[in-house]
């Protein structure tokens, strides 16, 4: 019988929900802010360079963004099931009810979520067990226990759990840890690319987004691979059995390193074949046939001016002894008997 605002006596109230998970919902509100204040001061800047440096900047948040959320998403192999099957341990009571596993880097999410109507109750559930360093899976599965969570949800939790037969705990923890630290090296190829990209060596930017992208498709190949070392485990709830695919977030991470190497090909490529149009699709060109000059006295090291050879100076010859000098005026003043002083 329900109690306490229609939960489980086992709980103290209802749970509170957030429409989405809270750590997306920060990873997107830091990267939407950033495209904001740059299109604050998209004006400040005149011509087409307007919309290559717009291009620019949407295109490397976009990536960032993708590659930080998908090592927190809890969508790399997902499952759903619509079945009826018992509720709470020590009672005969069936529910019809849908069973939703997510399977993440870090941990697995499980839902269930019944028919309305049902024990007089709402049965909306969203658990989430993790094995991250420092975390202890037996320990939450023990709390989880202990709070009389329904059937299906101790369920599928037990089956992660490290002394299960089935050896998914060692096969997605071992897959969880090694593809996130793979996708943390992408991260930092991001970060470099993005600053190589805004100096003059272009060229190693692109690098650094080949870089991006094939670490990105590695972690991709390494998560499969370890995934797939056991037969899978039958999952049997009630009347039905859940299956696992592919979820999200290895999609979203194919499609970005895919598109990190293409455009690392199309930076590499175009260096070597119209550096020009290159150096003027990221603002930094200094005309046909010149060479760029940095000038450290005008800017210093934060904001440092670049001109073409063209319009540096004529360099003067400066004689540097007396002896030099004496023989410059006699070659230049052959007649005068007194050139030298």
């Amino acid at each position: 019988m329900a109690a306490f605002g229609h939960t489980f006596p086992f709980y103290s109230g209802p749970k509170p929900t957030f429409p989405m998970d809270t750590t997306s919902a920060i990873i997107i509100t830091i990267f939407l802010t950033a495209l904001v204040t740059f299109i604050i001061i998209l004006p400040g800047i005149r011509g087409k360079m307007r919309l290559f440096w717009l291009l620019r900047m949407v295109t490397s948040l976009f990536i960032g963004a993708l590659i930080l959320a998908v090592i927190f998403s809890s969508k790399w192999s997902v499952g759903q099931v619509s079945t009826n099957t018992s509720y709470k341990a020590f009672s005969s009571e069936w529910i019809s009810a849908e069973v939703g596993l997510q399977i993440g880097l870090g941990g697995v999410n499980i839902t269930l979520t019944g028919t309305p109507g049902q024990l007089n109750e709402t049965i909306n559930y969203n658990e989430e067990f993790t094995w991250r360093l420092g975390e202890n899976y037996a320990e939450e599965y023990a709390k989880a226990l202990e709070k009389g969570l329904p059937d299906p949800v101790l369920y599928l939790a037990e089956k992660f759990t490290p002394n299960s037969p089935c050896g998914l705990h060692s096969q997605y923890r071992l897959a969880g840890h090694y593809t996130s630290a793979i996708l943390w090296v992408a991260f930092l190829c991001w970060l470099l690319a993005n600053v190589m990209l805004s100096m003059p060596v272009l060229v190693y930017g692109g690098h650094m987004l080949l870089a991006t992208g094939i670490f990105q498709l590695s972690g991709l190949l390494f998560f499969s691979m370890a995934t797939s070392l056991t037969p899978p485990c039958p999952l049997h709830l009630g009347t039905a059995t859940l299956h696992t695919h592919r979820g999200p977030a290895f999609w979203i991470t194919l499609a970005t390193g895919l598109l990190c190497v293409l455009l690392g090909l199309a930076v590499v490529v175009a260096h070597w074949m119209q550096p020009h149009r290159l150096k003027a699709f990221f603002n930094q060109s200094g005309g046909d046939g010149s060479v760029l000059e940095w000038i450290p006295e005008e800017g210093g090291l934060l904001s440092p001016r670049y001109r073409s050879t063209a319009e540096s100076p004529e360099p003067l010859d400066i004689p540097l002894s007396g002896a030099s000098s004496e023989t410059c005026c006699k070659e230049e003043y052959p007649g005068e008997p007194d050139c030298a002083l």
